[in-house]
């Protein structure tokens, strides 16, 4: 009873107190406006125009202590230049919890979105702080405030009807302000695209401290020869919720390469369920596959994850094995148990294996390892991801990585590059040493070239039947196999580690690119380089010469083209500059460039048309018969196509006949950073089927047909 007592007496207590406060806070709202009652018969501020530079004066705070934030006391020029240092993801937390400031940062968005797209400069020509940090050049996707107004415009309309999520207030924000300034809901989702597309910032939620590599392959959008990976829709419950957060796919889906749980094709995008993008979000994708029918995918998850799901006949996905020591296929995305652990900043998927960079600068490769791609010092294949520490990366902090055909390349902090597997055609961009076991190790090469090895694996030496049984026989006394037959998995050659690409010593790497036969890398300002395969003249050199070493794509470089985001095909490049211009080179057929339908190989960067002079691209990712460009705006153009179900590849029907003559093709509904209902998965309820007369009819029926009943 006295625990009672007092108690009630402490409520009594804080109610006189709350009370208390509610007469003083009542009484100085009444003296405040009896000051401003009596200052207005004076006369003092009658005929005084309101400043410029104050937007605040009619906005209807919802809490008392909003008026008391300093930033809210700041002149309009002097906010815009403080929240420019404000990323995206504290700005839409910001507007969430305060709506002072909701209604004051809608007038801030243009210097803000300025300052992520516009080079800026000093006196000096030096760049100044505020603007992008991507490259030391900088970007130059805008020239004015009335163009960054115009992009903002333009993102809410980008890839057409898309049916985005659309608040209440802000409908009646668009409905009395055509020029959307006096609410900024929808404009947190589009900065953190803009920012992760530009500046490359996108923060761990796991960690406060933690940043995805500003260049890496798959940013947004991944392609292998027969499948496509996009970021798309998302973005939670929230209205300033990040866009981009889910995952679509579609093209063949044999091996479960789509995660939709079913292996079939898919013509256009569809979204993964499972959560994805609501209550998973996805930063990164990862296509890999190649030409051998066999395809796989990976995910990335902001909390570091990963996911993966398709093919796992060769360990690629990173599971290891299941019941019955079998490796199934999976259909739907499912976490790497290996890597739990880890957090991971940076995903790779090549052909027949994978690779993994986490927050620590360590690398995580599995899958198979017969051309040493792995960079484990052997040739075997691992099923569960392990640490690559050969060749001294162990002690290397690795910032992003990329998988080809049989190779892998890596950049560090310091801007070196790392490179190991199979070294034909030059794409490891240094010298190698042979392997031990002298076979000449398979790989598909497109149409059937010659010169080339056709197949996908390694055949052993042709021996004779003598020395066949003789090898044998040896074998079973020696029980050593594979020695015996001069097959051996443990290899010393250097193209089973990672060892550094000597000649680009003196450039500071920011990215590299692994495609099926050539590689490319791009330096800090802007410089890329390419070297392996010259088939179809993906190179870009103006020729069809192979390069063992990397040569800077002079022909870019002559025209002052700044390079922010490439990527390599199967014998096709495409690369997007500083201003947002789209080039192209390698192999045209069936428009998969962007170029037309011509079959004569383009040796030179060639600037792609869209069709539209505002048009700035901000990605691009190569495949084998097709090619995705993202916008600015974050809208999709695909270039050619995946044939499905049968149909040829290229001529893919997206209900516009442009793509038939080889031109980018707008995905029309879909846009990356638009936030959309989630998808529900259709659960169909199977009924029960009814045989024979008994069930059907059910007894008294069936009794009354045969006349029992009135006999």
């Amino acid at each position: 009873s006295t625990t009672m007592a007092r108690t009630k007496e402490e409520q009594e207590t804080r109610r006189l107190e709350a009370k208390q406060r509610a007469e003083e806070r009542k009484a100085a709202k009444a003296a405040k406006a009896e000051a401003a009652l009596l200052a207005g018969d004076d006369g003092s501020q009658k005929d005084t125009k309101p400043s410029p530079n104050d937007l605040r004066k009619n906005i209807p705070l919802s809490k008392e202590h909003n008026a008391s934030l300093p930033a809210l006391n700041l002149p309009i020029d002097a906010l815009a230049k403080v929240v420019r240092y404000l990323p995206a993801r504290e700005w839409g937390a910001i507007s969430l919890t305060c709506t002072g400031y909701n209604h004051v940062l809608g007038g801030c968005r243009v210097a803000h979105i300025s300052s992520r797209l516009m080079r800026r400069e000093d006196e000096e020509g030096k760049q100044s702080t505020c603007g992008s940090m991507c490259l030391v050049g900088g970007l130059q996707l805008c020239s004015g405030r009335k163009e960054a107004q115009e992009i903002i415009a333009r993102s809410l309309k980008g890839g057409g009807d898309t049916d985005r999520l659309i608040s209440k207030k802000m409908k009646q924000s668009n409905k009395n302000n055509q020029n959307g300034d006096d609410d900024c809901d929808e404009y947190p989702a589009y900065a953190r695209f803009v920012e992760e597309a530009t500046i490359g910032y996108s923060a761990m939620q796991c960690s406060r401290n933690g940043l995805f590599p500003t260049h890496l392959q798959g940013r947004f959008v991944s392609c292998s020869p027969e499948h496509t990976l996009l970021r798309l829709g998302g973005g939670g419950n929230t209205s300033s919720g990040p866009g981009g957060s889910g995952t679509a796919a579609w093209g063949v889906g044999a091996r479960g390469q789509l995660g939709h749980g079913k292996r079939k094709d898919e013509d256009e995008p569809r979204m993964l369920l499972g959560k994805i993008g609501w209550g998973v979000r996805i930063v990164q994708v990862a296509a890999g596959g190649g030409l051998v029918r066999v395809a796989h995918s990976l995910l990335l998850t902001s909390m570091g994850r990963v996911l993966s799901f398709g093919t796992a006949q060769y360990g690629q996905l990173g599971h290891g094995y299941d019941a019955g020591k079998q490796l199934s296929d999976c259909m739907r995305p499912r976490y790497i148990d290996a890597l739990k652990d880890e957090k991971c900043i940076c995903v790779a998927a090549g052909e027949l294996h994978s690779g993994a960079v986490t927050v620590d600068g360590d690398v995580y490769t599995w899958g198979e390892g017969f051309c040493g791609q792995l960079g484990l010092g052997d040739r075997r294949p691992y099923l569960l991801p392990e640490q690559v520490t050969l060749g001294g990366l162990d002690e290397e902090c690795v910032s992003n990585m990329s998988c080809g055909c049989r190779h892998t390349l890596v950049t560090t902090e310091e801007g070196e590059v790392f490179s190991w597997g199979l070294g034909r055609f030059g794409v490891l961009g240094r010298s190698y040493t042979d392997f031990t076991y002298l076979n000449d190790v398979g790989m598909v090469v497109p149409e059937g070239e010659e010169g080339h090895v056709q197949g996908a694996a390694a055949m052993p030496p042709p021996m004779a039947a003598a020395d066949i049984e003789a090898a044998v026989a040896a074998a079973n006394a020696s029980m050593g196999s594979l020695a015996a037959l001069n097959v051996t998995l443990d290899d010393p050659s250097d193209q089973c580690y990672p060892k550094v690409v000597d000649s680009l010593k003196g450039f500071r790497a920011v990215g590299v690119c692994a495609g099926h036969r050539h590689s490319m890398v791009l330096d800090e300002y802007g410089g890329l380089y390419t070297f392996g395969s010259g088939a179809g003249g993906a190179l870009g050199h103006g020729d069809f010469v192979g390069q063992e070493y990397p040569v800077k794509v002079m022909d870019l470089d002559n025209k002052g083209v700044r390079i922010h985001q490439m990527s390599a095909g199967v014998d096709i490049s495409m690369a997007v500059s500083t201003e947002g211009v789209v080039y192209a080179w390698g192999k045209p057929t069936d428009g998969r460039l962007g170029l037309g339908m011509g079959n004569e190989s383009i040796k030179r960067p060639r600037k792609v048309e869209f069709g539209d002079e505002n048009f700035k691209a901000v990605d691009v990712e190569c495949g084998y018969v097709h090619s995705l460009i993202v916008g600015l705006d974050g809208s999709v153009y695909q270039c050619g196509g995946v044939g499905t179900d049968g149909k040829d590849d290229g001529l893919q029907d997206l209900n516009s006949d442009e793509l038939t003559r080889g031109h980018p093709v707008l995905l029309s509904g879909y846009n990356i950073w638009h936030r959309i209902a989630e998808p529900k998965e259709k659960i169909v309820k199977q009924k029960w089927e009814k045989y024979g007369k008994y069930e059907l009819k059910g007894r008294t029926k069936m009794m009354d047909v045969s006349g029992l009943l009135h006999s």
